[in-house]
């Protein structure tokens, strides 16, 4: 078993600079990790960046990140499969319109998935977020009590729990 390189992309107000707590904590567990750089705008847009700056990489790869950042990548690994993919705080639907899902590619994702999310997300209501979990053959969720929208306070643990599930391949 070998351990496998992760890129993490960052939200859709952010730079890579908001994923350096995560990447800092998984070079120290021993973890090959990279931020990365995706534009502003759709997340349609920032396909072709990530895919870019994984490279070659991306079939042993575990891509992710954390909320625009996590879209982007389980969008990705619905047309081209990655060895893993870790969604931080997935903007399940925008805030207060919980009809407007945004899973209508994770049907598409064969790799293994592990989502880490507040149970108080407003990006993510939680009784949505474990029903709609059920559409991803290999998935595991873990929620972090009385967190919103951001995993930060919990870096440590999202780190040590990517670690693990970055060794698992």
């Amino acid at each position: 078993m070998t351990t496998a390189k992760v890129w993490l992309a960052h939200g859709a107000s952010g730079g890579p600079e908001t994923m350096q707590p995560y990447i800092d904590r998984l070079r120290e567990l021993g973890i090959d990790a990279h931020a990365l750089r995706l534009p502003r705008g759709p997340a349609e847009r920032a396909l072709q960046p990530l895919r870019d700056q994984v490279g070659a990489d991306l079939p042993a790869a575990v891509i992710g990140g954390h909320s625009f950042g996590g879209r982007v990548a389980s969008m990705v690994a619905a047309e081209a499969r990655p060895a893993g993919l870790v969604l931080l705080s997935y903007p399940l639907h925008r805030p207060g319109h919980p009809e407007e899902l945004r899973i209508e590619h994770w049907s598409r994702i064969a790799c293994k998935v592990l989502l880490l999310s507040g149970d108080r997300d407003q990006f993510a209501r939680v009784e949505l977020l474990e029903r709609s979990v059920g559409r991803l053959p290999d998935a595991e969720l873990h929620l972090y009590r009385g967190l919103r929208h951001g995993l930060q306070r919990e870096a440590d643990d999202v780190a040590r729990r990517i670690a693990d599930f970055a060794r698992s391949f």
